[in-house]
Formats: C-alpha cells, sequence, structure tokens
C-alpha cells in the first residue's frame, strides 16, 4: 500500500492543495487548506479502524480523507468528481494499484451532500469525517460580517471544539460539537446543515450503524 506521507510529500499534491485553498479563499468559503485535509484523513481511518477493518482499509481511507478536497484546484462547483479523477491519475503515477486507486477515487467521488453517496466502507467513513471538520478555525471572515450575513461562517464560528465517538460495540458513530449559543443556536447548526446530517446517518448505516449528533452534550440524533 501506498504511504500516505509519500503523498503528503509528492510536489504535484502539494501544488494542487495549494491551488485549491488559493482558489477557495478567493471564493470567500471556510477553509479547506491542509489543516482540513489532515483532520479528515485521520477521522477517515480512525473510524474504520475503530470498527475493526482491515489496516489497507483504514490507510486507504486515510489517502481518500487527505485528497477529498483537491477538485477545488479545478472548480469548487463539482470538485468531488474532477478530484475522484485527479486522484486516480496522482495515486497511479506514484505506483498504487489501480484497484486501491479507484476505491479511493470512488470515495472521493461520493464525498460531496449534493451528489455522493455511501457506497463502501471508504466512502462513508470520509463523508462522516468530512461533515464533522466544523469549528471556528475554518472562518475567513471578520466576527461582524459574519453576524450580518452569512449563518454557516457563524454557525462555524459558533463551534469551539468537534470530534467523532466511534463505539464498536453499541454501534454508534457520534459526532459531538461544542458550541457557543451566543453565536448561533442549535436550530441554525439544523437549518444549514441538515442534508448533511441525513448523509451521514445514511454513511453510519453502510457501516452497520446508527449517527448520533451531540451538541453541547445533549444528544440531538
Amino acid at each position: 500500500m501506498l504511504d500516505l506521507n509519500t503523498i503528503k510529500a509528492d510536489s504535484e499534491v502539494e501544488a494542487i492543495i495549494m491551488m485549491s485553498e488559493k482558489q477557495i479563499e478567493a471564493l470567500g468559503i471556510t477553509e479547506h487548506s491542509r489543516r482540513h485535509a489532515s483532520i479528515v484523513s485521520k477521522w477517515s481511518g480512525d473510524i474504520l479502524r475503530a470498527l475493526g477493518a482491515p489496516e489497507e482499509r483504514v490507510q486507504l481511507a486515510e489517502i481518500a480523507g487527505y485528497l477529498h478536497d483537491i477538485g477545488n484546484c479545478v472548480n469548487r462547483m463539482d470538485h468531488a468528481q474532477s478530484g475522484a479523477i485527479l486522484a486516480y491519475k496522482i495515486l497511479t503515477r506514484l505506483g498504487m494499484e489501480p484497484r486501491d486507486a479507484a476505491e479511493a477515487m470512488m470515495a472521493i467521488g461520493n464525498h460531496d451532500e449534493q451528489y455522493g453517496s455511501p457506497v463502501s466502507d471508504i466512502s462513508s467513513a470520509l463523508i462522516i469525517a468530512d461533515k464533522a471538520d466544523v469549528h471556528k478555525g475554518r472562518v475567513r471572515k471578520s466576527i461582524d460580517d459574519i453576524m450580518k450575513a452569512d449563518i454557516h461562517d457563524r454557525v462555524n464560528l459558533a463551534a469551539e471544539r468537534s470530534f467523532i465517538a466511534t463505539d464498536k460495540e453499541a454501534g454508534v458513530i457520534a459526532l459531538h460539537i461544542e458550541i457557543d449559543t451566543n453565536l448561533c443556536s442549535v436550530m441554525d447548526y439544523f437549518e444549514i446543515y441538515f442534508k448533511r446530517m441525513q448523509l451521514c446517518r445514511r454513511a453510519a448505516a453502510f457501516l452497520k450503524c446508527r449517527f448520533s449528533l451531540v451538541i453541547n452534550g445533549v444528544t440531538l440524533l
């Protein structure tokens, strides 16, 4: 299996992630840099490892997680599909077996809520990990601008911490979020993330688990 560190050190991957972030920044969208890529990579692997998946599947999930947003270098629209194709070409160039590269491609192409579906263990873990990264550090705008207009940024700004807890015995994958309710309400979160939470529920079901959402210690799903 191709090593994740080899992928991170590859000059083509580095250039594409850098250009992806440049475009996202120009569009004023929440951060999608190496920070987000690294977190999604780790959490994707953590989910499968906690469920007892073979280490090869865990490593492939980590790789797909790291590369999942590289399509943003092409265009924000349909970035999952363009990123999937880019990832396949990069991974096969670096020596990954075509079948494994195709698994990563499929997962990346299905991570976005607009067209995505949990079609494998890797895609399911990636979906949950990606949607779980809600944090104030991802916000680019000033607090005044956010409070006046953008509910998406306001929710991220209010999120002090988020993490995933996977309990194989209970069959539960739980997303825990700590929110400052002075900046946004729990209803604000549901308003912008309802479709994402639906996709997470389907992804957890594919992994034979139940998805749970816990906000400020209160279980909502």
